[in-house]
């Protein structure tokens, strides 16, 4: 691929390693992204039917205060920094350098098809590398328009757009990068794994799962209620870390229903289909999918209406438990539809939650200090929330990433950074002093070796690292 080539030849030239030219691409990138808030907007809106608001608060604004960080901080976060040395390499003085990865891929999704493209590119040439960015083919006009924004501000060599469908995207995978950030589901992410393997190029994997969200009986169901249903709606439910299920003590299960309920009618109105701030499935086979996971009669709570004309969903309860085998709790739901699992024993509905697949995001709803504990220590999830829902994405200083099935790798902020860089190790020692007693013969050297290693073993374990000048 000579565009590919391009890239090689002008990363190997050093031209991104000086970070004033990092910073001044990234700058560029920002006033760029402020310049066009309301073609994004726009762009969004023909996509995904958000509206200016939602894709601010969740996109634009987003991308903003990952640059911002980036900005500020670049300085620190690219500094070599010293490490205690072992005493049988004294005298000498160990550092750590980040270097830049190389030409990277990134394979962004439709959700949230400006954030996710973006949002891993700032951390890529904050980073010092190269970037082929592929947007997705079901957000049309946003790929049409971070085309347009990245070839305004960015050399080509830095950031490449490339648009097409999903033989396009395969394609790139089967090149040699230098590494693969893709995120979407777990089978194209297996797919993605598997034609990275061919080179041994390493991936990041930011996928999805089905992400629980325990009330507990002590929690403030209307604060509850409200947040779980603002969490469940963005982008009409199309949210990796949507909550995809409720698990509910059987105690306050019709309590937090009816909130819920009120929630969403005062986000959207009695009537959610017709208000034109409420986000539309992204596309007929994906509101297909969805209305066919409807279950027909009393198991609905609440909702259950469509409108195939537009691509809208309601916010749609429905009754459910563990056992389920249906799509509704088998796969991850990816829309505005929510099964409420009753419980009795929470102990027995982590260890349901354990039997499954890592989650990429959990949330925990209660007033009790010991149960978050429980959870927070018996739960294996990529991150999440208590008393809240999504939320943790907005920090730029919490890692963002999955577990087991949910995703391998992280990003945001420092994370994302390190996450496009290696470590580089270096022991630097001088050539004058050079004591014999390495070097063989080793006869009754041995104590002299268990006594230098029982010496670096009695280093302070945790001795700050401090920034090489």
């Amino acid at each position: 691929m000579r565009s590919l080539e391009e890239q090689r030849r002008f990363f190997a030239s050093g031209a991104t390693l000086p970070l004033e030219v990092r910073l001044r691409w990234l700058k560029a990138l920002g006033r760029e992204i402020r310049a066009r808030q309301e073609e994004i907007a726009a762009a969004l809106r023909a996509d995904l039917g958000k509206s200016p608001a939602e894709s601010y608060m969740t996109e634009t604004g987003q991308c903003l205060a990952e640059l911002r960080d980036a900005v500020r901080q670049l300085p620190r976060w690219a500094a070599d920094t010293r490490v205690p040395t072992p005493f049988a390499a004294f005298p000498g003085k160990s550092r750590i350098l980040r270097e830049p990865l190389g030409v990277c891929l990134v394979i962004a999704p439709w959700n949230y098809p400006f954030l996710l493209a973006i949002t891993p590119v700032i951390s890529a040439i904050a980073a010092g590398n190269c970037v082929t960015l592929k947007p997705s083919e079901y957000a049309p006009a946003t790929a049409k328009l971070i085309r347009k924004l990245c070839a305004a501000c960015l050399p080509e060599e830095v950031c490449r757009v490339v648009t097409g469908d999903a033989a396009v995207a395969a394609a790139l995978t089967r090149e040699r990068f230098d590494l693969i950030f893709f995120t979407g589901g777990a089978a194209v992410g297996r797919k993605v794994m598997a034609a990275a393997a061919e080179h041994l190029t390493p991936v990041v994997l930011e996928l999805g799962g089905k992400s629980p969200c325990i009330v507990d009986e002590t929690a403030d169901l209307h604060t509850a209620g409200r947040r779980i249903a603002w969490g469940k709606l963005l982008c009409a439910g199309q949210t990796c870390v949507a909550p995809d299920f409720l698990l509910v003590h059987r105690s306050v299960a019709d309590r937090l229903v009816r909130e819920i309920e009120a929630a969403a009618d005062r986000f959207y109105g009695p009537d959610m289909l017709a208000n034109a701030e409420y986000p539309r499935i992204v596309n007929q086979r994906h509101f297909d999918r969805l209305a066919a996971m409807i279950p027909a009669g009393d198991r609905i709570l609440s909702g259950g209406r469509t409108d195939a004309r537009r691509y809208k969903i309601e916010l749609t309860l429905i009754d459910a438990d563990l056992s389920d085998r249906s799509p509704l709790m088998q796969e991850e739901i990816f829309g505005p539809l929510l099964p409420v699992v009753r419980y009795d024993d929470l102990d027995q509905a982590l260890a349901c939650i354990r039997r499954r697949p890592k989650p990429l995001a959990l949330y925990l709803f209660t007033r009790s200090a010991g149960r978050v504990r429980q959870v927070e220590r018996t739960v294996s999830f990529g991150g999440g929330c208590v008393n809240d829902c999504v939320l943790h994405l907005s920090s730029t200083r919490l890692p963002f990433g999955g577990v087991g099935e949910s995703g391998i790798g992280a990003y945001h902020g420092r994370t994302g950074f390190e996450t496009f860089s290696h470590k580089k190790s270096l022991l630097l020692r001088p050539a004058r002093l050079d004591p014999p007693f390495r070097y063989p013969p080793f006869a009754g050297k041995l104590p002299l070796f268990q006594l230098f290693r029982e010496r670096y073993r009695r280093m302070p374990p945790s001795l700050p690292c401090q920034p090489v000048s």
